[in-house]
């Protein structure tokens, strides 16, 4: 079996070979079809000009230097905007000529790829590796797992708390005797076999009643009765609670005289069918059925009914008695809404409308709405600005009362933490407001107050435009009368093992989906990116305030996230795949680089492999040069293949001397010599230079203001061009030119 430097070398050869193919066929392009090359003639000798004897400028000289990767044999990359390079042709064509492998700087990461379900979207990155391939380029993949460019949001809300709705009205059902632990009102033939206790509710604080069975075999032998609940007339109620058990257990709920039919079946899971009985497992369930108007007695004016759990003898069951609730689904409001569409359930946000910031709004899908149900309004803001530059605007159909204390409520939540208010507005943009409201990512109930300072108040408005996240808005109300909501959602937190679990698995999934995808284009990876604090130690992901795209898989996973990640890329991979974990500031701090080599080792010790080690050298002119050879001593101890993965040089401008060109150019040499002197043949991966030019555009993200490149902002080749060739060549290209044209 081949080793990985022979496997190397055979491709740095194919590549090298296939980009000879490429230039030669583009030059035999431009050549054959440009009939306006200038023909040159001879002249009288005595008016002939010996170019050997003219000064040769440097800008000159470097116009004279062959394509960067003519003087190297190890792999040259170069990290590229696929965008720039799909629809850039100078970009695309200085990538073509000077490089043998590129690196997609973004698109390649989990943000772009990953989509709100998970699956991912691979248009972009197809087409891209597809232009590569024509021009003999290689694709080196970047990243797989990082901290930061992830879709957070949906990582995030796969770990969420699950949101149980409140009751869908006020309860009739007196809960006292529940929440007191005193049972008072509540009947039952128990003993010490049903009790409360706390912490045990779907909320893990909440309260459970616990039911044991024990020698029992009839339903009715483990029963607790509910106090009576008052009915009106020709009404119907919903009666819903919360369920589990130990084991797989079974219950049923009978009644009391009051209802035509003690024991019905029912068809608790809509499977078409009643039965006298509900199954249950140890997973909490909702149990939940409509008593209508004809179920009752004609002169009944209460109800109340029995949680039967005695058919299976040592099953325990739990209760939660937060979410046992009976609501009169014919009551009528004790409110008036003041906004008539404010749970869009006709499936449209009608009569609202707004504008601001280039924020969107519309309607969720079906199912989005509070609850996981009907429809959610969805507002969209695309880039922080102050709160009022987005809004969303409702119009009363008159003024609202000044002195008026005006109640208003609705459910939110937002793909990422953030901060909108409510607002009351005139005609002439005069508000009344509510103040700051934090919203999270799972729903919560916000009601406030709010009173008008004048008659003139004709709008109900949402600022938004103060964080850049998509919100989520159901159910708003707001009245002047005494307002009755929903009770409070129970938020239902995942524990650490489940959450360990489910991100396992996401991080599975997107590997699996990435690395098998492009199985056959991509041949090395960046696995794991950016580990290591600057001290040396492990990134733990306990950060107080994360960034939109911010997701440590850490967190979760523990320090074998990293051993899990390689080798998940293995496993979907192929087996001479060119694995590497890579990360920043190696030469700034020697702790780092050493905590890094350590930690590729632990990674090693846990069964995967690591190939190779990247630095990527994003440095200045005046970077310590006695730390950057420290550093590629250190890397090539560890016995690994090691690659620059993302070398410039800043000069801290954008508008450089001719000096200062200088100084950045001879830093490209002297890394470059570095690497060569200290990293053994065998171990030399490549280098990788990151971005092409110092325009505006390729910089508006990443070192703006900058000039860090080989190429200017008009793509010419810099001082610092002739620095990398001479260091890849290992001489001076330029001392045996004479300046004669050819």
């Amino acid at each position: 079996m081949l080793t990985i430097s022979e496997v190397l070398l055979i491709k740095k050869k194919d590549m090298k070979l296939k980009k000879l193919i490429f230039t030669f066929a583009l030059a035999s392009a431009l050549f054959s079809c440009d009939d306006s090359i200038m023909e040159w003639k001879e002249t009288a000798d005595e008016n002939k000009i010996t170019t050997a004897e003219l000064p040769l400028e440097l800008a000159e000289k470097i116009e004279r230097y062959e394509a960067l990767n003519t003087y190297t044999d190890f792999i040259l990359g170069d990290g590229v905007s696929i965008d720039f390079y799909l629809n850039n042709e100078a970009y695309r064509n200085i990538t073509n000529e000077n490089f043998d492998d590129v690196t997609a700087g973004y698109a390649m990461k989990h943000g772009p790829m990953v989509t709100a379900d998970g699956s991912l979207n691979f248009t972009n990155v197809d087409a891209f590796i597809a232009k590569t391939k024509e021009a003999g380029l290689s694709v080196f993949g970047h990243t797989l797992a990082w901290h930061q460019n992830n879709n957070a949001s949906y990582l995030n809300g796969l770990i969420a708390p699950t949101v149980i709705p409140g009751s869908s009205g006020s309860n009739s059902l007196d809960l006292s005797g529940l929440k007191d632990a005193s049972l008072d009102g509540w009947a039952g033939n128990w003993n010490t076999a049903i009790s409360i206790v706390e912490g045990e509710g779907l909320s893990n604080t909440s309260q459970a009643i616990q039911m044991i069975a024990d020698g029992t075999a009839n339903p009715w032998e483990l029963q607790l009765g509910t106090p009576a609940i008052p009915i009106v007339s020709e009404h119907s109620y919903e009666v819903s609670f919360y369920i589990k058990s130990d084991q797989a257990g079974q219950g049923r709920i009978s009644f009391d005289a009051n209802l035509v039919n003690q024991y019905p079946w029912v068809d608790w899971y809509s499977n078409g069918s009643g039965t006298e009985s509900f199954a249950t497992t140890s997973e909490w369930q909702q149990v939940k059925f409509t008593l209508a108007a004809a179920d009752f007695q004609p002169t009944a004016t209460t109800f109340m009914f029995n949680f039967d759990l005695g058919y299976l003898s040592g099953v325990t069951y739990l209760i939660d008695v937060n979410t046992i609730s009976v609501v009169d689904l014919d009551a009528e409001p004790s409110f008036v809404n003041i906004i008539t569409n404010g749970d869009f359930e006709d499936g449209t946000i009608n009569p609202w409308s707004g504008y601001g910031n280039d924020s969107s709004r519309t309607i969720s899908a079906d199912g989005e709405g509070y609850g996981g149900t009907g429809y959610a309004m969805v507002l969209t803001n695309p880039t922080e600005a102050q709160s009022y530059e987005a809004q969303q605007v409702y119009a009363f159909d008159a003024p609202l009362e000044s002195g008026t204390e005006y109640t208003f409520s609705f459910f939110v939540k937002s793909t990422s933490p953030a901060t909108l208010q409510v607002e009351l507005q005139n005609e002439s943009y005069g508000g009344d407001y509510s103040g700051g409201i934090v919203v999270g990512n799972t729903w919560s109930l916000v009601t406030r107050t709010i009173t008008p300072s004048t008659d003139d108040k004709i709008r109900f408005i949402f600022d938004f435009g103060e964080s850049a996240t998509t919100y989520y808005i159901d159910d708003i109300i707001l009245s002047s009368g005494e307002v009755e909501t929903a009770s409070e959602p129970t938020i239902v937190e995942k524990t650490e093992e489940e959450k360990a679990e489910i991100i396992g698995d996401a991080l599975e999934s997107w590997i699996s989906q990435m690395v098998g995808h492009y199985k056959n284009d991509v041949h090395a990876w960046d696995v794991v990116n950016e580990p290591m604090k600057e001290g040396g130690s492990l990134r733990d992901g306990n950060i107080a305030e994360l960034a939109d795209d911010e997701f440590y898989w850490v967190k979760y996973l523990g320090q074998d996230y990293a051993v899990t990640a390689f080798k998940l890329a293995r496993q979907y991979g192929n087996p001479d795949d060119v694995l590497f974990i890579n990360d920043y500031n190696l030469e700034s701090s020697l702790a780092k680089c050493d905590g890094l080599i350590e930690y590729a080792n632990y990674i090693e010790s846990q069964g995967a492999t690591v190939d190779g080690i990247g630095t990527q050298m994003h440095i200045s002119s005046t970077s310590d040069r006695d730390n950057i050879v420290e550093m590629f001593k250190k890397l090539a101890a560890s016995g690994k293949l090691i690659k620059i993965s993302e070398l410039d040089v800043r000069l801290g401008t954008n508008a450089p001397t001719n000096d200062q060109l200088a100084e950045q150019s001879d830093m490209y040499k002297f890394v470059i010599d570095m690497y060569k002197e200290h990293i053994p043949v065998s171990q030399q991966y490549g280098i990788t230079i990151w971005g092409i030019s110092d325009s505006v555009e390729e910089h508006e993200f990443w070192l703006p203001d900058e000039s860090p490149c080989l190429w200017d902002a008009d793509y010419n080749r810099k001082h610092a061009y002739k620095g990398a060739a001479d260091g890849f060549a290992g001489r001076d290209v330029s001392e045996d030119f004479t300046g004669e044209l050819n």
